[in-house]
């Protein structure tokens, strides 16, 4: 069987990123281990930032793609919370019994853009059905996250599909391994454009966002949280009320917090 302390060098040598350095786990066990759509960074490092010095417990988070992280989570790997950027990873949580009945929740939503490098010479553009994405592109490629797993991929699809313009950039598609992924495709120039959430967008001054992708294009963008059934740490509940509390963070990254039963606020 594959150890907590196996597990946390598996994770560090495939690339996520935990807050903090990997300690014994007689001393990771204190701490609360949270698994996180890449798209949360800033606002959940700030929110662990501040329920440390309020309380001097410590949350470590792991980032990276939604499916990329319950499929670790399936495979063992030590989680309190898993904080998904769409509702189908979720769903696949508790499917396969790894989601603790009573504890998931929508906490908040997101809007899907079309971003460039500030220094882009692409400007505005009206997104509708028929715009003319090809051309904007101009012989480079599209950045987005994986279009069959990455939830910021998936939405990006279906968008494209809707208004009449995927077939016309498929060809043209640099895939990622999760959202913050494409754009860093992006932000070095690997891709004129790319498809990400507006979160991802605001929080590097030297991307701009381009457009907006009307709200009917693609399902809603919702983030449920929840505790994982294998879950022992006592503090894990108390992160996780902590978080759903914490609104002005989560708004000042751009997202929307949803009101208790799924309602915006």
């Amino acid at each position: 069987m594959t150890t907590r302390r196996t597990w946390l060098a598996l994770l560090v040598a495939a690339g996520l990123a935990w807050t903090g350095e990997v300690r014994p786990v007689s001393a990771q066990g204190r701490d609360v281990i949270v698994f996180a759509a890449a798209s949360l960074k800033e606002a959940l490092d700030e929110i662990a930032k501040q329920w440390q010095r309020e309380t001097r417990k410590k949350a470590v988070i792991s980032y990276a793609a939604s499916n990329t992280l319950i499929k670790q989570i399936e495979q063992g790997a030590p989680a309190d919370i898993f904080f998904s950027a769409d509702l189908d990873w979720m769903d696949y949580g508790q499917q396969k019994d790894l989601i603790r009945p009573g504890t998931r929740f929508n906490l908040l939503e997101n809007r899907l853009v079309l971003i460039a490098r500030r220094d882009s010479s692409v400007s505005y553009v009206n997104i509708q059905p028929g715009f003319d994405l090809a051309a904007l592109l101009k012989g480079g490629r599209l950045a987005m996250g994986n279009i069959d797993a990455v939830p910021a991929g998936k939405y990006g699809k279906a968008a494209l599909e809707k208004l009449g313009v995927w077939d016309s950039v498929k060809d043209k598609i640099a895939q990622a391994e999760s959202v913050r992924a494409a754009l860093m495709f992006v932000l070095r120039g690997e891709a004129p454009l790319g498809i990400v959430y507006q979160t991802d967008a605001a929080a590097d001054v030297k991307i701009k966002i381009a457009g907006t992708f009307p709200d009917n294009t693609h399902p809603p963008i919702i983030y449920p949280v929840a505790l994982t059934k294998a879950s022992t740490n006592a503090d894990a509940q108390a992160f996780l009320n902590y978080m759903r509390l914490d609104r002005r963070t989560f708004e000042r990254q751009g997202f929307t917090v949803l009101l208790p039963g799924g309602q915006r606020s």
